[in-house]
């Protein structure tokens, strides 16, 4: 495989579509989304494993995927992953800034900040830690909970980030019957916290 350019200009492209952000801060709006190949952080519940291997996905020209998006009404894109931060977004995101797209990104945040974003999800794994630089400049933050021991770790990362980060708890899907409940009942004595759901899935749309 071709090795990835350290500027960013080729990028592993598993797929990119225009459709509703289903889940977090920015649930319901249009966006175009930029998933990239290539993770290590390796979550047992990923419900994308097949975007792990980069080498799987073609290198696609940076200059391509802002020409795509910016066909699209919606001027505001969610690039994520596998782990999009393995590369540099510093190219990319400039050229969508210049034709007036918001970025946006999920991260692990096991990776350094690269790009310019006007909004950081960061959704931390207990598989990678993520770097401690990474919490303060988060716009929002998502745990995923699987189990009830989540919600204690959940509050870690909640002393980490800014007084102005979103803070959301997301039941994985596998386990939203087991899970929900008890993020209700959590919500409910700790105010902070806001429930984040995968609407998308309830609506069916990409």
């Amino acid at each position: 495989m071709t090795k990835v350019p350290e500027d960013g200009s080729l990028l592993p492209l598993m797929e990119e579509f225009y459709t509703i952000q289903g889940e977090g801060y920015h649930s319901g709006k249009a966006a175009y989304f930029i998933r990239l190949g290539g993770c290590d952080v390796g979550c047992h519940w990923c419900d994308v494993k097949e975007s792990w291997d980069a080498e799987l996905h073609p290198l696609t020209p940076a200059d391509q995927i802002i020409k795509n998006a910016a066909k699209y009404p919606g001027k505001a894109v969610v690039i994520t992953g596998g782990e999009p931060l393995i590369y540099n977004l510093d190219y990319l995101t400039a050229g969508l800034h210049e034709r007036g797209i918001k970025t946006f990104i999920e991260t692990s945040g096991a990776y350094p900040l690269s790009g310019e974003w006007d909004w950081i999800c960061l959704s931390p794994k207990k598989f990678k830690a993520p770097l401690p630089e990474i919490a303060p400049k988060a716009g929002e933050l998502k745990i995923i909970v699987f189990n009830k021991s989540d919600l204690a770790w959940a509050e870690k990362y909640a002393g980490m980030v800014s007084p102005y980060c979103k803070l959301y708890l997301q039941p994985e899907w596998s386990k939203a019957g087991e899970v929900t409940s008890l993020i209700i009942d959590y919500v409910k004595e700790n105010p902070k916290w806001e429930i984040s759901l995968q609407t998308h899935k309830y609506l069916n749309i990409p």
